[in-house]
């Protein structure tokens, strides 16, 4: 799993309602997000009872996974 981390020298994990965002594939991330974040290996700490898969996230439910990067253009 891939998580999403602030672009900055302390950068945190991108999170919602308390749960870090993650997703299983990292191009599929890279795809949909642009600014100043990274895409890191999730942390060996991190709980899967901590973590929300990104295509539950109310902002990206219309997406369907795994991406047809076709239907974006």
């Amino acid at each position: 799993m891939w998580a999403i981390q602030e672009d900055t020298p302390h950068g945190q994990l991108l999170s919602w309602n308390g749960k870090t965002l993650v997703h299983g594939d990292k191009g599929e991330l890279e795809f949909l997000l642009t600014g100043p974040v990274r895409i890191i290996p999730c942390p060996p700490s991190l709980r899967p009872e901590d973590c929300m898969e990104l295509r539950f996230h109310p902002q990206y439910a219309h997406h369907t996974f795994p991406l047809v990067r076709s239907n974006y253009r």
